[in-house]
């Protein structure tokens, strides 16, 4: 069975080299819509694959990092990188260029890394990360499973590339959420949210 959980972000970005001049050469932002989807072969306790309830606590808090915040490139230029963090308290530096398809790759990174941490109380079995869909707009998306997000033909994204201003850390519940993720430390999820 898969179940699929929703969230939204607003962003701007600049995607170098690709085709479209206004995408490749001007800050524009998108009103994102991020579906997560799970996927198990068994129902916990409660007969779901995975409490809903359970994704509103640190998935949205990974997801939300995005939001009304600007996700720059490190590869792009230092003038703009500098820029770009001294005129936004929210940014998000990524490995890889903020397409809509790699913002579905570096997603499902996150999100997977955190649910493979995570320690179900309810009886969650053999829950998997099937794929994430990133929609950039109404009529465009990306989905990324997991032979695209690990991918080194597609460009292999180290977990300690994925750098978050303080801004955004400070907006976590747990403002090392990430850095313990990175860590492979255990999460456990509570019984009662």
């Amino acid at each position: 069975m898969i179940i699929r959980k929703l969230f939204k972000f607003e962003n701007a970005h600049i995607v170098r080299g690709c085709s479209t001049v206004k995408c490749r050469s001007s800050l524009h932002g998108h009103s994102y819509k991020v579906e997560l989807l799970f996927e198990s072969n068994f129902l916990d306790n409660g007969q779901m694959v995975y409490d809903f309830g359970l994704m509103k606590q640190n998935m949205k808090a990974l997801v939300e990092s995005f939001d009304h915040g600007v996700t720059v490139w490190s590869g792009d230029s230092w003038e703009y990188l500098d820029s770009m963090k001294k005129h936004s308290d929210r940014w998000v530096e990524l490995p890889v260029s903020p397409s809509c398809e790699q913002f579905s790759r570096v997603i499902f990174v996150m999100i997977d890394r955190l649910l493979q941490l995570t320690n179900s109380v309810n009886g969650e079995r053999e829950v998997k990360l099937n794929s994430v869909i990133v929609h950039e707009t109404d009529t465009g998306y990306a989905q990324a499973f997991s032979y695209d997000a690990y991918s080194k033909d597609m460009g292999y994204i180290e977990l300690d590339s994925i750098i978050f201003s303080d801004e955004v850390k400070n907006s976590w519940p747990d403002c090392e959420l990430w850095e313990r993720a990175k860590r492979g430390d255990s999460f456990i999820n509570p019984t009662s949210v």
